[in-house]
């Protein structure tokens, strides 16, 4: 068909180099034909997170490998492409610039329109990849540098309610497991630690839950994690394993739950506007965690809207969502050219007010 659309997708935002072919037929479920993501644990593992002069200099050189490889596993050529779809912000500088300037040569190569991408609208319209959500939706995007609600009303038009002011929860996941000495990325073995331990054997606070709203604080969850370690640590001469599992389960239930209530709150606001079709989506690394994503799905039953989390090989970094964020953009009427810039910063709704400051680069959040 005419109107059908194939896609490379490129991703290199952070620790994870990425490239996808994505192909969507009108009126069609997307078929993602191929994603390759080659992560970095290994190369950071070291310096207890990503290094950023690191995570670049691996980036330029796999992310030719990446993409002959996503294309040899779709079964395509550059020919047979529609577009090629780019993360063009935020992110690391370094990664990002890597990853535009190969979409730029490719795309001038092969005489194919481009599309650059926010790596944030990526996260945000994966349910429409994934299940076809129609807006709009109430999204919580929660991922290692983001947390925020948006309502998605349209392919580029999100509009945030609320987010957090601090650290976000994957840093919060990813420092408390260097406070205990477990490996990174955090979110992972907090969770697996915490399977095993006791949510309630220590007094963790829920920040901001005392005030209206639907911003979130994370930094200060993670201090009283360090004063509760440092204090065993003064008590008996060291951490038992026991002792490590239920600070890991207590972190996890605060950050859940204040998660769980904001989304109420959010999902109040959201439902103000009588939606036809009224559905949360959860998306972001951090969506990966079983009790988050749980307690989500309660406050979605509760509040009688259908509850929408993708696969977990979608919620983290990814280029599958990047390519389908591009066919969205580009169905959009959206075209950049050798002018798209990398950037580090890139706020999804630039209508509202900067979250935690801004400086020459733009609005962090």
């Amino acid at each position: 068909m005419a109107d059908t659309l194939t896609f490379l997708g490129i991703e290199s935002s952070c620790d994870d180099t990425a490239a996808a072919v994505v192909r969507h037929v009108p009126g069609q479920m997307p078929q993602i034909l191929s994603s390759v993501v080659e992560g970095q644990t290994a190369l950071h593992a070291d310096f207890g997170g990503v290094v950023p002069e690191i995570a670049a200099r691996a980036h330029a050189e796999r992310l030719d490998h990446c993409v002959e490889q996503a294309l040899t596993e779709a079964g395509v050529a550059l020919a047979d492409l529609s577009a090629i779809a780019v993360t063009a912000g935020p992110g690391l500088i370094g990664g990002v610039l890597s990853g535009v300037m190969l979409a730029k040569g490719l795309a001038t190569g092969a005489r194919l329109p481009l599309v650059g991408v926010n790596h944030l609208a990526g996260h945000g319209l994966t349910p429409r990849l994934t299940d076809q959500l129609p807006f709009p939706y109430l999204m919580l995007l929660v991922s290692g540098g983001h947390c925020q609600f948006l309502i998605v009303r349209g392919p580029e038009q999100f509009q945030r309610l609320g987010g957090t002011i601090d650290d976000a929860p994957g840093e919060a996941f990813d420092k408390t497991a260097k406070l205990l000495g477990l490996p990174q990325p955090g979110g992972p073995a907090v969770q697996a630690e915490a399977a095993l331990g006791n949510a309630k054997r220590f007094t963790f606070p829920r920040p901001l839950l005392d005030r209206p709203g639907y911003d979130m604080s994370f930094s200060g969850l993670k201090t009283a994690l360090l004063r509760a370690r440092d204090a065993l640590i003064a008590e008996k001469g060291g951490l038992t394993v026991q002792d490590r599992r239920d600070l890991c389960a207590g972190f996890q239930r605060a950050v859940a739950e204040v998660l769980a209530e904001k989304t109420r709150r959010a999902l109040a606001v959201y439902l103000a506007d009588a939606p036809a079709e009224p559905a949360l989506a959860v998306a972001g690394g951090v969506a990966a965690n079983s009790l988050i994503r749980a307690m989500l799905e309660t406050v979605s039953a509760q509040n009688g809207v259908r509850f929408v989390a993708p696969p977990l090989r979608l919620c983290t970094d990814n280029a599958a969502m990047i390519a389908w964020a591009g066919i969205e953009r580009f169905r959009d009427g959206a075209r950049d050219d050798m002018s798209l810039v990398a950037r580090p910063r890139w706020p999804l709704d630039a209508t509202a007010a900067p979250m935690i400051g801004s400086g020459k680069k733009g609005a962090k959040a």
